[in-house]
């Protein structure tokens, strides 16, 4: 590729990302979960015709990836490189920017956001963050040369039973920029294994239609017994 067609796509991307609403719209669906566009019409307080534009040129763009049931248009981010570029550009932008409560309402909901959250489909907010210090203070996970799973860090994911899904062109575990906590929590097949098994084993449950996830007391005793996680930390 030429550097002039390489600073033409760069420049067609920052586009795509120049618009308050399209950007709302690919932060709501950094759930993981497909949404109509009706929903993320109200989500972003824009109408239906309105968000249909925006969407047809996410898809196009190739930031979106929608598919039709009868009626209903749903639409999920293309893929994990997409969620990446998301969540590390509203880290650059910084939580100022980002979260701007109008009211207790939208304040607790960001407060909610900001203790813990999914990002795409792995823990975030600073109970990604705690549970990212606890695998690195145990030795589980290296922090110093970008992350790596230690042979203890994979020995740990089995004895928890959390399967890791190799073989893919997804990296085992990468380092993703938290722009709550301006520091990185763990990504990659194995940050999504461990927030999948927190979710299907009641670690955790998604609290609102935002990303927020709240820790159960099931989850504070599985993560103070596995990574030695105090209560305090996740709340």
């Amino acid at each position: 590729m030429s550097k002039d067609s390489q600073a033409a796509g760069l420049a067609r991307l920052a586009g795509l990302l120049a618009d308050e609403t399209r950007a709302a719209c690919l932060l709501a669906l950094l759930d993981g979960r497909a949404w109509t566009a009706s929903e993320l019409a109200r989500h972003a307080g824009v109408a239906a015709s309105t968000l249909s534009e925006h969407l047809g040129k996410l898809v196009a763009g190739g930031l979106l990836s929608e598919e039709r049931q009868g009626r209903h248009r749903y639409v999920r981010l293309a893929d994990a490189r997409v969620a990446q570029l998301v969540e590390e550009l509203a880290a650059h932008a910084g939580p100022g920017d980002v979260i701007r409560p109008r009211g207790l309402r939208a304040s607790s909901a960001g407060s909610a956001m900001a203790r813990g959250r999914t990002c795409y489909d792995h823990l975030a907010g600073r109970l990604g963050i705690a549970v990212t210090d606890a695998l690195a203070l145990r030795g589980l996970l290296r922090v110093d040369t970008g992350f790596a799973l230690t042979d203890a860090g994979v020995q740990w994911f089995g004895a928890a039973g959390i399967a890791l899904e190799r073989g893919g062109r997804r990296p085992l575990v990468r380092a993703c920029l938290d722009w709550t906590e301006r520091r990185p929590h763990l990504a990659g097949v194995a940050g999504a294994a461990l927030c999948r098994h927190a979710l299907d084993a009641g670690w955790c449950v998604r609290i609102g239609s935002e990303r927020a996830v709240k820790v159960t007391a099931v989850g504070e005793r599985a993560l103070r017994e596995l990574l030695g996680i105090e209560e305090g930390a996740l709340r």
